[in-house]
């Protein structure tokens, strides 16, 4: 096994496992720049994925505590694709990526890491962004850390106030 040493990831890696609440329900009872999200609307808010594909990969999250497309509100689903639309083009603004891809992963043998809450990520890419190192090193290789892709998010959401 070959390593990549990546100190700034040792803070993530080292913290206490989340308790038994829903980490999408919790974040929102945090100050914005501990819980990493960059922009909060009445219905949804926008937050980094703490473990990224990519630099600029988000979420967005309905505050209500939901799993399904179904069980969500007209109001909540309008500000869910409103407030993914907003974030693709700060994402376009900040990163000037190629691509974007979007997507949800509906239940646990879908993928869903929190199968239990509704979340829409949002993942800039570039050419070339699929490397060596992810297909055989099943390692991912971050141009930069998310403090830095908080501050540049963040400011760009702070323009639309």
């Amino acid at each position: 096994m070959d390593y990549l040493w990546s100190p700034w990831r040792y803070r993530y890696v080292s913290q206490a496992a989340p308790g038994n609440g829903c980490i999408f329900c919790e974040k929102p009872q945090q100050a914005d720049h501990d819980a990493l999200i960059v922009c909060r609307s009445a219905h949804c808010y926008v937050i980094l994925n703490r473990f990224p594909y990519t630099s600029g990969h988000v979420m967005v999250v309905p505050y209500v505590h939901i799993a399904t497309l179904e069980e969500a509100s007209s109001d909540v689903l309008r500000e869910l694709m409103e407030l993914t639309a907003l974030t693709t083009r700060h994402l376009r603004s900040v990163y000037q990526p190629k691509g974007i891809n979007l997507g949800m992963n509906l239940g646990e043998c879908a993928g869903a890491g929190v199968a239990g809450h509704l979340h829409m990520h949002v993942v800039p890419r570039w050419p070339g962004d699929v490397n060596f190192m992810t297909v055989v090193g099943e390692t991912r290789v971050l141009p930069e850390d998310l403090s830095t892709t908080y501050d540049r998010l963040r400011k760009a959401f702070s323009s639309d106030a």
